[in-house]
């Protein structure tokens, strides 16, 4: 399973050098049309605005299905790759990461869309291959992962004889390695490009559909199957076809193993409190950080070193007089607004927190990281259990983001030896770990039936948010938000201005030459991800005492990536960005106000709009909504200066 995905990867990345995030959750769509042909005959299209189904046959066939499974693969990634990819092929890493997590939303939100019974996960459907159990060596495994295992190395083998003997395979390593050259002496790296993004999301569809019968099939869960296949991919290097198989074959059985322990009575070794899952999620984490450590350097080499068009990070200026008017403008909506409004507003506010510690991280020292969510998620049931045991309201808050802190000093450390889309990688798949070992735990968290937080008090004044009827969102609570989004953005302005944000700034440029100008590199990017994760713990403390009920679900991992990605459309680089991905967040204040002027059809498409939304940024303006205000602002301003009087 997670060998065959693996392959995938590599073969995209072989392509191109791209590390495709949506990988999975391609696979995933075409898993879902494959078994929806197979029912119905009806051909299902991904494409908003085209019609979404499409009947082909009146009575479908095995053989049928696939085929038609495969050619709606094959254009699918040379969509992919000519719409999204190969316009990204000079950009900074940064972009691409983004516009592959515009896919990965896109895709998931229009399996939720196309096939309406996809959110409650999917039963076995048809299994293609047989599942009877078959005895060796002493003991009994099903048949179908036998030839699932058998069909891997079988494709494997292939790859690499084509890759290594062949001369398509010698001219997309060409291709890859300088495409300049390449053209040069005749050969046409898009076409090569093209196959190649082809056959990797033919594989992923493949590889979804044989599997269904084992992991089941549903658009979050499967989308995250590309962890353990991009944690394989990293030991292969992205390069090696038998490495990659080898350590995904591996990988699906040691968690196969871990699995298996948890089920029976006589094994004692797992605490019960400890989810079976979190330990299986463990798995690619532990692996992913030994590559890092083992291949990782403290300052990229000569040869990584390149020009890099990154987003402009401009300073901040007149900050108390923008604090004040927001701040006035915040509340005066808060005792203006209804009850809908006001939660609006208060949840525009808390997420333009988490966004600021995206700005902090990503877009003023250049670390991408995926696991905001998961560090607020952390100090969000740390501040209820904190509450539970008699601490007030506001030590409790400023605790539970401590605790935020330090894990994310934990993660920072290994992932400070990588950069660009390896360190998402990490990121991304430590997410998943803290996600399933620590945020599924019911001792922590309250376990799927989640926890709820004593109701605030601050100097003696009631400050919960929630309330009966009309009343409901009580605008108390929200100026306490507003105080703390106010300070927050104010010390972020602060050290975007003096020389800790310099140095910020310095190693996002140029790591080589930051050290050479005597900085601290790593340091530097530990204080990022301190301070990153000190905000996002204010965010989900916030969120713990804003919330009837909270559950691990409410800080699922593709929050994060919703994080990074409206903060990225917004505008990564500053301030201002963070508060309009803000409003951009789902029930936020501007969303609020769309989906009620769309009557819920804003609402319904909101995810595959931003994903849209996020490849279009990626693509034409990567300094988002708000750089693209500021250079017309500029740009204006200068007109109007050169004008004669």
């Amino acid at each position: 399973m997670v060998a065959s995905l693996a392959l995938g990867l590599v073969l995209g990345h072989r392509a191109n050098g791209v590390i495709n995030f949506a990988h999975a959750a391609m696979g995933m769509y075409l898993a879902y049309a494959y078994f929806e042909f197979r029912e119905t005959g009806d051909l299902v299209l991904p494409v908003i605005g085209l019609p979404s189904r499409i009947h082909l046959l009146a009575r479908p066939t095995l053989g049928s299905a696939l085929l038609v499974t495969v050619l709606l693969g094959l254009a699918l990634g040379v969509a992919v790759y000519w719409l999204v990819f190969r316009p990204l092929r000079e950009a900074p890493p940064l972009a691409r990461v983004v516009a592959s997590l515009g896919l990965l939303l896109y895709t998931q939100e229009m399996a939720r869309l196309r096939f309406p019974t996809s959110g409650a996960g999917v039963v076995v459907r048809r299994a293609i291959l047989p599942d009877g159990p078959v005895h060796l060596l002493g003991s009994t495994v099903s048949a179908n992962r036998l030839l699932l295992t058998a069909m891997v190395i079988v494709a494997t083998i292939v790859l690499t004889v084509v890759f290594r003997l062949t001369r398509f395979g010698l001219a997309t390593r060409a291709a890859a390695g300088n495409e300049k050259g390449a053209l040069l002496i005749g050969i046409a790296p898009d076409q090569l490009g093209s196959i190649c993004w082809a056959i990797a999301a033919a594989l992923a569809g493949a590889a979804v559909i044989f599997i269904e019968p084992i992991s089941g099939l549903d658009p979050a869960i499967t989308t995250l199957l590309v962890v353990p296949a991009l944690a394989a991919a990293l030991i292969g290097s992205l390069e090696s076809f038998a490495i990659t198989s080898a350590a995904g074959i591996g990988i699906g059985m040691v968690q196969s193993l871990i699995l298996g322990w948890a089920v029976r009575p006589s094994t004692t070794w797992i605490p019960h409190w400890l989810p079976t899952t979190g330990i299986q999620a463990a798995v690619p984490v532990v692996l992913i950080i030994l590559v890092l450590v083992l291949r990782g350097d403290a300052l990229p080499d000569r040869s990584a070193i390149a020009p890099r068009s990154l987003p402009a990070s401009p300073t901040p200026r007149h900050v108390v007089a923008w604090t004040l008017l927001l701040s006035g403008l915040a509340g005066g909506g808060l005792l203006v607004f209804s009850a809908s409004y006001r939660q609006a507003l208060v949840v525009t506010m808390i997420f333009a927190l988490l966004a600021l510690s995206v700005v902090v991280v990503t877009g003023y020292s250049g670390q991408i990281s995926l696991a905001q969510m998961a560090f607020a998620g952390v100090a969000g049931f740390a501040a209820i259990r904190l509450s539970e045991h008699g601490v007030a309201f506001l030590p409790a808050l400023v605790m539970a983001a401590l605790v935020s802190t330090a894990l994310g000093l934990l993660i920072g450390y290994p992932a400070t030896r990588v950069r660009g889309m390896t360190l998402a990688v990490a990121t991304l798949a430590m997410a998943v770990a803290i996600e399933g070992l620590i945020l599924a735990s019911e001792p922590f968290s309250g376990g799927a039936a989640g926890s709820s937080a004593p109701r605030p008090s601050l100097f003696g004044i009631d400050i919960g948010f929630n309330a009966r009827g009309a009343d409901n969102f009580r605008p108390a609570f929200g100026f306490v938000v507003i105080v703390v989004l106010a300070l927050a953005a104010c010390a972020v302005a602060n050290l975007r201005r003096n020389r800790t944000g310099l140095r910020w700034l310095a190693v996002r440029a140029n790591e080589r030459a930051a050290a050479a100008a005597g900085i601290d590199v790593t340091r530097s990017k530990l204080g990022a991800f301190a301070t990153s994760s000190f905000l996002a713990g204010l965010s989900g403390g916030l969120t713990a005492f804003a919330t009837t009920t909270l559950s691990p679900t409410s800080f699922a991992v593709i929050g994060a990536l919703v994080a990074l990605s409206l903060t990225y459309l917004a505008g990564v680089s500053s301030i201002s960005g963070a508060f309009l991905a803000g409003g951009l967040a789902q029930a936020g204040i501007i969303t609020t106000a769309m989906n009620t002027q769309t009557d819920g059809w804003a609402g319904r498409y909101a995810f595959a709009i931003s994903g849209l939304a996020l490849i279009i940024t990626a693509i034409l303006a990567p300094q988002g909504l708000t750089g693209l205000w500021r250079n017309r602002l500029a740009t204006m301003t200068a007109h109007t200066a050169k004008a004669p009087s």
